[in-house]
This record gives C-alpha cells, sequence and structure tokens, in this order.
C-alpha cells in the first residue's frame, strides 16, 4: 500500500458505505435568532428543510421562542454533518442569505463568526471603522471577497466569513486589523501583490518581505494643554445654589402659578424682541452704502508775482552759454 505513486496528503471522500450502521446517540443543536429575521426565515424554512434532508437532518423553527434546532436522525452517517447543520443556522441568525449560508454544508467550505463589538470601546469611533471596512457601495468588501474567495457579511456587531480556511485565515486578519485602526487597503494591496509573486516559480523558495509594502504608523503629536494650578485654600468651594433658591432670591418662588407663567412669557416677549431688533439691524446693513474716501487736494502754488529782473538775467546767462559752444 505504500509506494511511490500514493499522496499521502490526499483525503478521501467520505460516503453513506463507510458508515452502514450510523450513528449511536441522537446530537442537536440550537440557537437564537433576532425578531427582526422572522419574516425571512418563515418564507425560507422549508427550502432549509429541504436543504438538510439531502444530509438526513432534521430541524425546527419556534417562533415564539425565538430558536432554531437542527438534530441527527437514525439515517444520519456522516458524523460532522452535524456541525456544519449547526454554523448554517448560525450563518441565517446573523442576515446570511439561505443561497450563500446552504454552501456551509460542503466539506471544503469553514465559517467564522467574528465579534467586533468589543474591539472597540467608542461607538461613533466603531461605526466609522465598520463603514470603513464596507468602503463606498461595499466596494471595499467586495475587493476582499474577491481576493480572499469568501463571502463577507457585516452586520451589527458580527461579521460573518464563508470560505475555505485559507481564505478564512486572510478574512479574519483585515476584519481585525481594520477594527484595530489600520486601513484596509493596506492588506488588500499586500495581498494583491502576493497573488502575483506566487504566479512566479522563481520566487517559491525566496523571501517576499522586499516586495511587500511597509507602512509605518505615524502618531500625530497633540498639543498639551496646561493646566494653570489653582491656589490652595483649605475651604471647601461654596455650594452651587439650587433652582429653588435662585427662585426664592428673585421672588419668583413666592408667586402664584398663573403669575409665575405670565412673568415667564413677559421675558420670553422681551428676548424675542430683542433678536427681532438684531436681525433687523443685520438686513438694512447690507443695503446701506459704504463711506466713500475723499481725495485729498494737491497744494499748488499759484505764483502771482513774477521777478522780470532775475528772469531776464538767467535768459542772458542761457544766450552767453549757447554762444561759447558754437565758438
Amino acid at each position: 500500500w505504500d509506494h511511490e505513486g500514493i499522496d499521502h496528503w490526499k483525503i478521501d471522500d467520505f460516503e453513506a458505505k463507510d458508515n452502514p450502521h450510523g450513528l449511536l446517540e441522537e446530537s442537536s443543536f440550537a440557537t437564537l435568532f433576532p425578531k427582526y429575521r422572522e419574516k425571512y426565515l418563515r418564507e425560507a424554512w422549508p427550502l432549509v428543510e429541504e436543504v438538510l434532508k439531502q444530509h438526513n437532518i432534521k430541524c425546527k423553527l419556534d417562533v415564539i421562542e425565538g430558536s432554531m434546532t437542527v438534530s441527527t436522525t437514525r439515517k444520519t452517517w456522516d458524523p460532522y454533518i452535524i456541525i456544519k447543520a449547526r454554523d448554517l443556522i448560525k450563518l441565517l441568525a446573523r442576515s446570511v442569505p439561505l443561497e450563500q449560508a446552504k454552501r456551509i454544508l460542503e466539506d471544503e467550505m469553514a465559517c467564522e463568526i467574528i465579534k467586533v463589538g468589543n474591539l472597540v470601546r467608542n461607538r461613533q469611533r466603531f461605526i466609522k471603522r465598520r463603514q470603513r471596512l464596507i468602503g463606498p457601495n461595499g466596494a471595499t468588501l467586495k475587493a476582499l471577497e474577491l481576493l480572499t474567495g469568501c463571502y463577507i457579511l457585516v452586520q451589527g456587531n458580527t461579521a460573518a466569513c464563508l470560505g475555505t480556511h485559507k481564505g478564512l485565515k486572510q478574512a479574519k486578519k483585515v476584519v481585525v486589523d481594520t477594527m484595530n485602526n489600520i486601513h484596509p487597503i493596506y492588506n488588500i494591496k499586500a495581498m494583491m501583490i502576493k497573488r502575483e509573486l506566487a504566479n512566479n516559480p522563481e520566487l517559491t523558495n525566496e523571501s517576499w518581505e522586499r516586495f511587500l509594502p511597509k507602512f509605518k504608523k505615524v502618531n500625530i503629536k497633540k498639543k498639551k494643554v496646561k493646566i494653570e494650578k489653582k491656589e490652595y485654600t483649605p475651604f471647601p468651594p461654596p455650594q452651587t445654589e439650587r433652582k429653588i433658591d435662585k427662585e426664592m432670591a428673585s421672588g419668583e418662588y413666592f408667586l402664584k402659578e398663573r403669575d409665575r407663567h405670565f412673568m415667564k412669557r413677559k421675558e420670553r416677549q422681551v428676548k424675542q424682541a430683542e433678536a427681532k431688533e438684531n436681525r433687523k439691524r443685520k438686513r438694512e446693513a447690507l443695503f446701506t452704502p459704504p463711506a466713500e474716501s475723499k481725495k485729498k487736494e494737491k497744494n499748488v502754488k499759484k505764483a502771482d508775482s513774477v521777478d522780470v529782473t532775475a528772469l531776464k538775467e538767467k535768459i542772458k546767462k542761457a544766450q552767453v552759454k549757447k554762444k561759447k559752444t558754437k565758438v
């Protein structure tokens, strides 16, 4: 039986003839489902029964209790199919459609429901990171499905993954990293490079570290706000006034209900009148013309009297200079 032609890693198919006597004990699993899944499960339950009947598994839907139960029968010959059926009802409870969930009954398929709600404490931060995993119009999730070969559904505080064991490992890493504030595009880029490198037979025995991108985590330093220390006083701070104390000080507490209501309405009207005036002033300010800047008049000195003698001497000097230049 042991020779060079035998593949020791090959897994043989398990068929009904391998276990003709069936199972000794009845095994059953039950899981709860949320209220919003009741309508879909009622409609799809005949199809669920038909799918499980092929593997000799019986199932029960309890709408009053809100649970689904699967159990083996005397005709069940596969001992592991009950575990697969348990995973099927878990996926159905987490909003996975039956068309995808029934693939878990295949031999090479596995599933994992990742609880992502506990990974992030802040609710708003969790919603942002969950949306980052899904991407715009589900583009990021679709890219992950194509690269890992898994079906991924993000629903509430969980992410359901369905696929091969290798694909599940990759998908879980991306989901957990995204919740730990590592953008999924980094993992997608690394997975695409690995896929291309796997096609090259020359790099099978070499390290791929030099081809993979390295991303450094940058911490942006926040400015520290200096807190001024107050002077130490042995006396405790004054007690804050209650609402009744303020009403007693203003005299409002001793008024009747009708007078109190009238007083509050009067204060409200005064505030509304002030706000109305402010709005009116702002509207009118838009239509007021800007102040024109006055141009400064240049001081031009006008010569009222001309010195004739000085002018004649100036002309004579000029004529003398011209004659000298000609000579």
